[in-house]
């Protein structure tokens, strides 16, 4: 026992370090989770005194604890002994695999990535790029909501700056969840994402154990309260309308739903934009007839950098208004009976239609479209006025005095998006842009007898 023994430095060394961190996982580590978990703690009770709908409680639950109540659900075990049947394979086989689709799905919240990172980037990048623009109900809207009941947010999807616009202009209501594709699947995006609370789906997937995990996050966050987001069109438009809603997420929300426990209900929330960043590549993907978006990164280093040496020139030219218009709220208890996941999209897509904003690009791409002949400014001014006296919708947000000079602007952005042509008699639509003019008249077209 009182023998030396010799032993190589680097067998020596490697001793050390696995007696180092066998000390820090069993004594230290789990004293300083819990030290800076009462911090988490405290801070989060004081940033719910100041939000309109505390966080929920599910959000703040440990991902570990979320993925092993969710793998063991009696639901999802029955899926996974159907799935071992159909494959013919060990149970233990689906269950590791169902344990994989929730691991994928379950975020990592992080109120202080949400609130002290995501809110300030989603306000400085919002109001750098666009004059944001709200409903002179919204804030009204939210307040007026019943605090115990969960909230589900149904919006139009023009760009993917629409995450950064409602997470923003909701951020004194409660920190939003939403359901994000496979396009925000890559290292690190995917890990900032899941800590903004944001849940992955795949939305091509057909296999039923998926579904269920799927299905059983969305209804236990459902019944804890979460109030989440949702875009039933399944992506972004293509053409500037409306798309037909897909009912995945709906659906799941719908399912087994208990009108005596908590209170659902959904805010339409329409969304418009002067100019959609992705613009030229959602409507040449919908000329080809699919969803293959042929953006590349040089193209967007390249526009970044455009931008960024024109703003140091002082020639930035903002892109316009993005306004954003939330609905009066409708109550899953208010259907006579429970309603179709069909019947409810469309009932909410009809809501949205309703209240999306008219802004002054759509409405002067409308103009000159319609125009047989060039257009100076003052005719560009009446053209306008006529489109708004015949719409339908509500009118665009701006006192009469300053029309003439918002009507510029929108021209002044068309001008240098090459949208419109100077001529000697005018502005006229630069044929090669129609498409892009249509793209951008079609978002009010509903409103304009046909």
């Amino acid at each position: 026992m009182t023998q030396t023994i010799e032993l190589p430095i680097w067998l020596f060394v490697l001793i050390l370090l696995f007696a180092a961190v066998t000390a820090l996982s069993h004594f230290l580590l789990p004293s300083v989770r819990w030290y800076f978990r009462r911090r988490l703690e405290r801070a989060v009770k004081k940033l719910n005194e100041r939000l309109e709908r505390p966080i929920e409680p599910f959000k703040l639950a440990r991902r570990y604890d979320m993925i092993q109540r969710l793998s063991y659900d009696p639901e999802v075990t029955r899926a996974i002994v159907d799935y071992a049947s159909e494959h013919d394979v060990p149970e233990n086989v689906g269950f590791q695999k169902a344990q994989s689709y929730a691991r994928e799905i379950v975020p990592s919240f992080s109120a202080f990535a949400y609130f002290g990172f995501g809110i300030r980037v989603a306000r400085w990048l919002a109001n750098a790029l666009y004059t944001v623009r709200t409903g002179p109900e919204n804030d009204a809207r939210l307040a007026d909501l019943p605090k115990d009941a969960t909230v589900i947010f149904i919006m139009n999807h023009r760009s993917n700056m629409d995450y950064l616009l409602v997470t923003y202009l909701a951020a004194r209501a409660s920190a939003l969840s939403y359901a994000v594709g496979e396009w925000a699947r890559v290292w690190p995006l995917s890990k900032l994402i899941k800590s903004l609370g944001a849940y992955f789906i795949r939305r091509k997937s057909r296999g039923a154990l998926y579904r269920k995990v799927l299905a059983r996050y969305v209804q236990m966050a459902r019944d804890g309260g979460v109030t989440q987001a949702v875009f039933p069109e399944g992506g972004l438009s293509l053409n500037g309308k409306l798309m037909p809603p897909k009912m995945g997420l709906l659906s799941y929300i719908l399912e087994e739903y208990d009108p005596e426990a908590r209170e659902v209900i959904f805010v339409p929330v329409a969304i418009n934009y002067d100019r959609v960043l992705e613009d030229r590549v959602l409507i040449a993907a919908d000329q080809r007839g699919d969803r293959r978006f042929g953006g590349k990164v040089s193209v967007v280093f390249k526009f970044i950098a455009r931008k960024i040496w024109l703003r140091l020139r002082g020639k930035f030219l903002r892109f316009g208004t993005a306004a954003v218009v939330f609905g009066e709220p409708v109550s899953l208890r208010t259907y006579a009976e429970p309603p179709s996941a069909q019947e409810l999209a469309q009932d909410l897509m009809a809501r949205i239609q309703d209240v999306m904003p008219v802004l002054f690009v759509p409405l002067l791409s409308r103009a000159v479209l319609q125009a047989e002949a060039a257009l100076d400014d003052a005719a560009l001014a009446r053209a306008v006025n006529k489109q708004i006296a015949a719409c339908q919708g509500e009118l665009p947000l701006t006192a009469p005095e300053d029309f003439a000079a918002t009507v510029r602007l929108a021209r002044e952005h068309m001008e240098q998006r090459k949208l419109i042509t100077q001529t000697d008699g005018g502005w006229e639509k630069t044929p090669d842009q129609i498409p892009v003019l249509q793209y951008y008249s079609n978002s009010i077209a509903h409103f304009f007898a046909q």
